[in-house]
């Protein structure tokens, strides 16, 4: 399931990059695949790990993944798919709201896609700075910091796991 999902994954990912970078885009998710394997290894979730940027990045449906990867992969993929007709605000609020209740695997697969993010944000913000921010939708630092620490608070349950400090300390490092 692993080698399908990274296959499939690849083609529908094709052409897209890294924004204001030219590190293609199937790298983020890979990371978050092996981010989520070295926690925890079930090829369900290492797989939803994998596909989970392709409806909001593509022109794949959760049913599509319903019916090459199961049900539970495309309910997984569906907790990581931000309503992109609400605002930024409304969306990121949602997650902040929702991640400190969620179930354990929700929580692991928003930490490995935060996780992935933080790292690459951390090492753009060495080489450009502030005008990083001027790279994405949400260009006011102090709201996206927000938003960042706020799901530092809603995944404190995996305070245990190294990946969560990691990811701690990258936000604080961008955000204080």
């Amino acid at each position: 399931m692993i080698v399908k999902a990274i296959a499939f994954a690849n083609e529908k990912h094709a052409g897209q990059f890294r924004k204001g970078k030219q590190t293609p885009y199937i790298l983020h998710v890979l990371e978050a695949g092996i981010i989520v394997s070295h926690i925890k290894y079930d090829e369900e979730l290492i797989a939803a790990a994998i596909l989970h940027d392709l409806v909001e990045d593509t022109e794949v449906t959760l049913e599509t993944i319903a019916e090459e990867f199961g049900a539970r992969v495309a309910e997984l993929v569906a907790t990581q798919t931000e309503d992109k007709s609400l605002s930024w605000h409304a969306r990121k609020k949602h997650t902040v709201d929702t991640l400190p209740n969620a179930p354990f695997d929700v929580k692991l697969l928003t930490l490995a896609d935060k996780l992935s993010n933080a790292r690459s944000l951390y090492r753009d913000y060495l080489e450009v700075g502030d005008e990083l921010w001027e790279r994405f939708n949400m260009k006011d630092k102090q709201q996206q910091g927000m938003y960042y620490k706020g799901l530092v608070d809603g995944l404190a349950e995996l305070a245990y796991l190294n990946e969560y400090q990691e990811f701690r300390s990258l936000v604080e490092k961008l955000f204080s």
